[in-house]
C-alpha cells in the first residue's frame, strides 16, 4: 500500500476503557508490519504496558503523547520527531474518546487528534447492543463537529444476524464507514493482571500472540480501506524548538545505569534519551541476579511490578546492600513507583513481607485497589539534585501499594501535591542524601531539567569519588 500524505496518520479511539481498542491496535500494527508498512506507534496518555506492546507490534519503539503532559507545540514536535523514515503512525487513545480530566474533556483522546489533524475511527463494544450502537455513534458524530470521525470497528459480535443489524443501523443513520466487525475472542492472546496486561518477559508466546492478532485482523476488517484514512490527515505545524537541551558534559563522561528486568521496566524512550542527550552513557542493569556492575555514576530506578518479584528481589541481598551503600555514598539515584517501593524497608505482597533495600524507612503493602490513580501536579518545596526548589511537576501515578512510614523525621518530602496521591496524602518524592524517590512518574520532556541536572549530579558524584572515599554530600545544581 502507497500513502500520498507525507505524514500518514490514525488514532483508533474506543467508547470506553475495555472497549477493545488495545487488542484491536496492536493487530493492525502488526498486520500493518506484515504487509510491508513501517509503523511508528504512538500511545495517548502516560500508559507504559499498552505502549511497550504497540512497540512489540509495529517492531518500532513507542512515544506517549499527552496534552497533560506536553503542549500542543510539544507534541506537533515529537510527533514530527519519531515519525521520520516511517510509513504510517497508528496512534491508540485510551479510555473512552472524549474522556478527560474534567467536565470539558480537557486533555482527552479527542484533544489529541485534533492538535495532531488525524482522522479518528473508533472500536465500538457491542456486547448486548444493536440498533442502540447507532445512536450512540451519532452521538459521537455530533458531540464534537470539530473531530475528524470517519468510522468505526464493531467489537464484540456475537453472530452474523447481530453484526448485520448493527452495520445496517450505523449505515442508515450515519454517514460513517464501518470497517469490519470482530468476533468475540474466547481467550485474549496476550494475558492480563491487575494493571493491564502482562510484560513480555514473563510471556513465552509473544510471536504467536501478535501472528493470532494480525490474522484476525486481516481475516476481519477491510485493512487497506482502514488504512486509507490515514492519507486524509491534515497537515501539522512542524516543530519549531529541539527536543532536548544542550548536553552538560561531554558525551560519555558519565555513567548511569537505569534498571530494566522483568521487575522494573517502565521507562519513556524519551527520559532514557534525554539523559544521553545531556552527555550520559547508560547501561541496563537488573536486580534480579548477583552480576557484578560497570562503574556507574547515578542509578535510575523505573516503575514496574516488583511485587511479583518480591521474593527474588529479598533473596538477592548482595544487590540490596550494593544499591544501599551506593545511597549511602551519594550516588544521585532517582526512583519511580516500583523503584521507590523497592528502596524501602519491606515491601508487603499476599501476606508475605519482603524487606527491601530499606533506605527509607516506609513500609509499602499491596493492596487490591488502586491506592494512586491518575494525573500529579505538585511544587517542589525542597532542595534536591534533580528539580530546583519552586518547580511546577507534572506527571503520573498508577500504584495498588500504600506507604506507612516508621520514622516520620528521617523522611524529608519534596514535592508538595495540589492534584495526586503521593507517598503520603497530597505529598511525594522522598530525600536521602542524593537519593530522591516517590509514587510520581514523570516525563523528561515535560522538564527538560531533570536530565540536564541528573547528569550534572553524576558528574559531580564522580568528580568527588576521584578525589575522595568519603560519602558524598548533598548535591545541589
Amino acid at each position: 500500500m502507497e500513502f500520498t500524505n507525507p505524514c500518514p496518520r490514525l488514532v483508533l479511539a474506543g467508547l470506553s476503557g475495555g472497549s477493545g481498542k488495545t487488542i484491536v491496535s496492536l493487530g493492525v500494527c502488526r498486520a500493518a508490519v506484515d504487509a510491508g508498512i513501517s509503523v511508528r506507534p504512538f500511545k495517548k496518555g502516560p500508559d507504559y504496558i499498552d505502549a511497550h506492546w504497540l512497540a512489540l507490534a509495529s517492531r518500532a519503539s513507542v512515544s506517549n503523547l499527552d496534552p497533560f503532559l506536553f503542549s500542543a507545540n510539544r507534541i506537533q514536535g515529537l510527533f514530527h520527531a519519531r515519525m521520520s523514515g516511517y510509513d504510517l503512525a497508528i496512534i491508540e487513545g485510551n479510555r473512552g474518546l472524549f474522556d478527560g480530566k474534567d467536565v470539558d474533556g480537557s486533555c482527552s483522546t479527542a484533544e489529541l487528534a485534533k492538535v495532531l489533524k488525524a482522522p479518528v475511527v473508533m472500536v465500538v463494544d457491542c456486547t448486548k447492543v444493536t440498533r442502540t450502537m447507532a445512536a450512540i455513534v451519532l452521538g459521537c458524530q455530533m458531540f464534537d463537529p470539530d473531530l475528524d470521525l470517519k468510522g468505526i470497528i464493531l467489537n464484540r459480535i456475537a453472530g452474523n444476524r447481530h453484526e448485520a443489524i448493527v452495520r445496517a443501523t450505523v449505515e442508515r443513520y450515519t454517514d460513517l464507514k464501518v470497517f469490519g466487525s470482530l468476533p468475540k475472542m474466547v481467550k485474549n492472546p496476550i494475558p492480563e493482571r491487575h494493571m493491564g496486561l502482562i510484560s513480555d518477559q514473563e510471556f513465552s508466546q509473544t510471536d504467536r500472540a501478535f501472528t493470532q492478532l494480525s490474522s484476525f485482523v486481516r481475516e476481519h476488517l477491510d485493512l487497506d480501506a482502514l488504512l486509507s484514512i490515514a492519507d486524509t490527515a491534515h497537515p501539522v505545524p512542524p516543530a519549531n524548538k529541539p527536543l532536548f537541551p544542550p548536553a552538560v558534559t561531554d558525551s560519555g563522561s558519565v555513567t548511569i545505569g537505569y534498571i530494566h528486568d522483568a521487575s522494573l521496566w517502565f521507562y519513556y524512550q524519551e527520559n532514557l534519551e534525554a539523559l544521553e542527550k545531556a552527555g550520559a552513557h547508560l547501561v541496563a542493569l537488573s536486580l534480579l541476579d548477583a552480576t557484578p556492575w560497570p562503574e556507574v555514576h547515578g542509578l535510575y530506578l523505573g516503575g514496574g511490578f516488583p511485587e511479583t518479584m518480591a521474593q527474588r528481589l529479598s533473596a538477592n541481598t548482595v544487590m540490596l546492600e550494593r544499591v544501599r551503600t551506593l545511597s549511602r555514598m551519594g550516588m544521585p539515584i532517582y526512583a519511580e513507583c516500583g523503584g521507590f517501593m523497592y528502596l524501602c524497608r519491606d515491601l508487603e505482597y499476599q501476606g508475605q513481607v519482603y524487606p527491601m533495600a530499606g533506605i527509607f524507612p516506609v513500609s509499602t503493602t499491596f493492596c487490591p485497589k488502586p491506592q494512586g490513580l491518575g494525573y500529579v501536579q505538585g511544587r517542589v518545596t525542597m532542595p534536591n539534585p534533580f528539580y530546583p526548589v519552586g518547580t511546577t511537576l507534572v506527571g503520573h501515578e498508577f500504584h495498588y501499594s500504600r506507604s506507612v512510614a516508621e520514622g516520620s523525621r528521617e523522611l524529608v518530602p519534596c514535592l508538595d501535591l495540589e492534584r495526586g496521591q503521593g507517598v503520603f496524602t497530597h505529598s511525594d518524592l522522598l530525600l536521602s542524601n542524593n537519593t530522591l524517590a516517590g509514587y510520581t512518574h514523570m516525563h523528561a520532556l515535560s522538564h527538560p531539567q531533570w536530565a540536564s541536572r541528573f547528569v550534572a549530579a553524576a558528574k559531580a558524584y564522580r568528580g568527588y569519588h576521584d578525589r575522595s572515599c568519603l560519602p558524598c554530600p548533598h548535591i545541589r545544581i
